[in-house]
């Protein structure tokens, strides 16, 4: 059954029979009864009203989302365990006394029906109530999960499709300036250009992908750039064997290189060399990926040196790239730019590695 589970279904019959206990342990105060004939009374009653009410209500709700039938369901299937509970939960007291209800309880049928009758619709209700009291909030904690993870799911591709864009926009400008100063040039960044946006446009994605897939993303990026750029562009990727099947979110590698290149590299007239690696870090009690882009260019304080306002559009890829990075993982994951001391910049994104992805 859709809504069967069995640590809960045990869980509520311990309830149920810790709270028949009790009501024997009443009845033998109140009463002076034998406890064993009590009990006997008592479990046969509230066992048999649960076990039909708890597998019926699985039963009849299997085809819904909610565990728990509604309105006159609800009636009905109370109503059904309360009386099979005490028709059948008497004939087994009746059994186990010897047909012969003793006469120090009058609380049993024929003595006291209405009594007995009263108790079993009191305890199954209370019962009931708080089973289904339990089972709806952990229906609506499941909901508010899911409905909090399709919106950061939502939230990811929104800015994954803002990132696109982006970057379409500026290989294009460069392509413009192509057209018209390298014609021969310009062929072949269109054609790098659209192998890309075949590569990362086509057909629908995860909200993640393997770290060798971002890596395939940013080589095809770079022998774009290094189209437009020629020796001036040199660069190195170092992914690890151990690292390629990683899952990581697309697009944060990507912008992290145009950044470097744009504000880095293609301010000196000679150009630079970029690096972009991937290792693990240990930092008790976890281990982090550290996704690292490095440069040798003008350097962090000639950034900053730019004239102001900054051009349009700089650093909004870095500031995706942080946003998403707090939807995904929060506090856990960063993004941090330093100043290398050799010159250039270090642009560093650091992702915790869940045990079950952490590389041997």
């Amino acid at each position: 059954m859709h809504h069967f589970d069995l640590r809960a279904f045990l869980g509520h019959g311990l309830a149920t029979a810790l709270c028949c206990g009790l009501i024997a342990l009443a009845l033998v105060f109140a009463q002076h009864s034998t406890w064993d004939v009590a009990l006997v009374y008592s479990l046969s009653i509230g066992l048999i009203s649960w076990l039909v009410i708890d597998l019926g209500r699985c039963w009849w709700c299997r085809a819904q989302a909610i565990a728990w039938p509604q309105g006159w369901r609800a009636g009905v299937l109370l109503a059904l365990g309360i009386s099979s509970g005490f028709v059948l939960g008497n004939a087994l007291g009746d059994a186990y006394s010897g047909g012969g209800r003793p006469q120090a309880l009058p609380l049993w049928p024929p003595h006291g029906a209405a009594l007995t009758l009263a108790i079993t619709v009191v305890a199954s209700a209370v019962m009931s109530f708080f089973f289904y009291s339990r089972g709806k909030a952990r229906f609506l904690e499941t909901q508010m999960a899911l409905a909090q993870r399709d919106a950061a799911q939502a939230r990811l591709k929104l800015l994954e499709v803002q990132l696109e864009p982006h970057m379409v926009f500026n290989t294009l400008a460069n392509l413009h300036i192509l057209i018209a100063t390298d014609p021969a040039r310009a062929q072949t960044l269109l054609e790098h250009l659209i192998a890309y946006l075949r590569a990362t446009l086509g057909g629908s994605r995860s909200t993640q992908h393997p770290l060798a897939e971002e890596f395939e993303r940013v080589r095809d990026y770079l022998e774009i750039m290094a189209v437009r750029m020629g020796a001036r562009l040199t660069y190195k990727l170092d992914l690890p064997d151990a690292l390629r099947d990683l899952p990581v979110p697309p697009l944060l590698l990507q912008p992290l290189v145009e950044n470097a290149i744009r504000h880095g590299l293609e301010p000196q007239v000679q150009g630079g060399h970029l690096l972009v690696q991937a290792r693990v870090i240990e930092a008790a009690p976890t281990r982090l990926l550290q996704l690292q882009v490095l440069d040798n260019g003008v350097g962090l304080a000639a950034t900053a040196a730019a004239p102001f306002p900054p051009q349009e559009g700089c650093h909004f890829g870095l500031a995706q790239v942080r946003e998403r990075l707090s939807t995904l993982h929060g506090p856990a994951a960063t993004l941090e730019l330093a100043a290398v001391s050799a010159g250039g910049t270090s642009a560093s994104i650091t992702l915790p590695l869940l045990p079950e992805t952490c590389p041997t």
